[in-house]
């Protein structure tokens, strides 16, 4: 598929090389040398549309004044058959290259004929990469963190998917292990409650506090009777487990559905667990001398482990005495095995059993010291613990017209996912929590739900709305959208319709770093800007009343910015609504 962009960059550096090539034939340039550089789209592109530093690059290697290299390099190019118009030397030997119409036509007619596969890049080459986000506790609601690494992971995947990756959606499911073992005995103690009162039943001091957890209690109440008050602990744990998750799962799988997510598969840590894999695991690992036992528990090296990775890295013996590694327990003294154990025998699961090439993971930034100790732990494996990406993300501060919201009414704790969607529309919350992982993110309930321009997806989405009014409207004149074949093209000369088509041009390339940086917050910024000049465009260039050819091509050009504005809103889950 096209790449505009990569394309004039590699036309620039095969003319270049033939310019040089024929200056030093004829003696205007010492031979013998290779000519290297970058070249850059200038933020101010008066003098040109793109600026190649070869010229100074090759100074020392050519012995010569930049200025006067760059002077024979233009002398020497031939445009001819390329997209570019004009060259000229500035500066002290910037060269600096200017598009010509042919680019600007092709860019257009590659956005009408390739359609829906418009931006599709070939990073990938079809590399197998699984993305597990969200994976959020079955113990209760979920939370504006996994709000956002919902929206992050989700479109992390769809930008992998289009640059060219074989992408697989996974949630993991801790349904096993201590947090179930609370959530069992936080509903067990309401439960009992519920029938002998609360002054004769202690809570747990760790317990989940959660109006949740009442509701569920009550629920088992309403299904069992005082049935089980006479029953084990461990029945009653065993059942009441078993009643909240098959309650709480499916709410989880119905919320991330309205909110546009859906996944390949729900991977749970019990069948880890009931298949022997885990146990597997820390055998593999005891075997490979990379486990001791102490105190009764079952330890994993870590320190040692990671020391060794950190030294491939370069770090000194003192930089590592400062991180203070210890070990980590892989069995507990009870015989049970820990969180840690059961994460590394998944991500063995990924990257050996299922065979994926890479594992991407969307974690809180809380999560930040756990990295380098999984990724220790698959190196000596022997799994390459580079092949594991862990994108974390900051948290999230909930404003409403500036001021921080903190607490639900109903539980006293972080507003959910759920409460979230009943106050803003899923396209806002996903637009908004699709910002830089690295940044925190203040989101204004009340800016979220404004129909103006100040709400940046509401400003997106009125651009796409726009164009389909006035297609709609223009088609009733008789004005249809014409083939790219039989539009002139070439009448295109204004500024802003031609700023418009090079941020039309912008969108594989902003796709393939997108997926090369896992930040698909770049999509958000590429469209927004998209749109931005799309109403510039608008204001300046009349589209009803202008000569037939001319109306026409803009017609094209508006046609092409409405599909792009749509597939790049689609890569972040957001619609792109005909109407508002």
């Amino acid at each position: 598929m096209a790449n505009f962009i990569e394309e004039a960059k590699q036309q620039i550096e095969s003319l270049l090389n033939t310019a040089y090539a024929a200056a030093a034939e004829k003696g205007e340039l010492p031979g013998g040398a290779v000519l290297t550089g970058t070249v850059e789209i200038p933020k101010d592109v008066t003098n040109g549309d793109y600026a190649a530093n070869h010229a100074m690059t090759g100074a020392r290697a050519l012995r010569m004044a930049p200025r006067k290299i760059a002077d024979a390099l233009a002398a020497n190019l031939s445009l001819e058959g390329s997209y570019f118009s004009a060259v000229e030397v500035a500066g002290p030997g910037f060269i600096n290259f200017r598009l010509g119409e042919r680019w600007y036509g092709d860019v257009l007619r590659a956005v009408a004929a390739e359609g829906e596969d418009y931006g599709r890049v070939d990073v990938g080459h079809g590399e197998k990469v699984m993305v597990e986000f969200v994976s959020a506790n079955p113990t209760g609601p979920m939370h504006m963190g996994n709000a956002r690494g919902g929206v992050l992971g989700d479109a992390i995947a769809s930008v992998l998917d289009r640059a060219g990756f074989d992408v697989w959606r996974e949630f993991y499911v801790n349904d096993a292990g201590n947090q179930i073992e609370k959530f069992a005995s936080s509903i067990d103690a309401r439960y009992r409650q519920l029938i002998l009162g609360e002054d004769a039943v202690a809570f747990p001091e760790d317990g989940y506090q959660g109006e949740d957890i009442r509701d569920l209690a009550r629920a088992f109440y309403e299904a069992n009777g005082e049935s089980y008050l006479d029953k084990s602990e461990k029945e009653r744990h065993e059942a009441m487990a078993a009643f909240g998750l098959e309650r709480n799962i499916p709410k989880m799988q119905a919320d991330l559905r309205r909110y546009g997510i859906e996944y390949d598969k729900w991977f749970f840590e019990s069948e880890l667990h009931k298949s022997g894999y885990v146990s597997e695991t820390v055998q593999m690992l005891t075997d490979r001398g990379c486990t001791y036992e102490k105190d009764g528990a079952l330890w994993l090296r870590t320190s040692q482990i990671l020391t060794e990775r950190l030294k491939r890295e370069g770090k000194s013996d003192k930089e590592i005495e400062k991180l203070e590694l210890k070990d980590d327990v892989l069995r507990r003294a009870n015989g049970f095995y820990t969180y840690f154990a059961a994460d590394i025998a998944y991500h063995r699961n990924k990257l050996s059993a299922r065979g994926f090439d890479r594992a991407i993971n969307v974690w809180g930034a809380d999560h930040h010291g756990h990295v380098a100790r999984l990724k220790g732990a698959l190196d000596a494996l022997g799994l390459d613990g580079d092949r594991l990406e862990i994108v974390l993300m900051q948290l999230v501060k909930l404003l409403y017209e500036g001021q921080p919201v903190r607490m639900s009414k109903r539980t006293g704790k972080a507003i959910s996912l759920t409460t979230l969607l009943d106050e803003i529309p899923v396209d806002a919350a996903r637009y908004f929590f699709n910002s830089r992982p690295e940044s925190a993110v203040e989101f204004d309930l009340a800016l979220a739900v404004r129909q103006d321009s100040e709400n940046p997806v509401y400003y997106v989405q009125y651009a796409h709305a726009r164009i389909c009014s006035m297609l709609a409207a223009l088609a009733e004149d008789g004005h249809a959208v014409p083939a790219a074949a039989e539009a002139d093209l070439s009448l295109l000369t204004a500024p802003e319709e031609r700023e418009l088509i090079k941020q039309l041009a912008l969108l594989p390339e902003e796709i393939r770093q997108a997926a090369l940086s896992l930040d698909p917050s770049r999509i958000n910024r590429y469209v927004t800007e998209l749109a931005a000049r799309f109403h510039k465009f608008y204001t300046v260039c009349r589209i009803k009343g202008a000569e037939p050819g001319l109306l026409e091509a803009r017609l094209l050009l508006a046609d092409c910015v409405r599909r792009v504005i749509a597939l790049s809103l689609g890569l972040i889950g957001v619609s792109a609504p005909e109407k508002m």
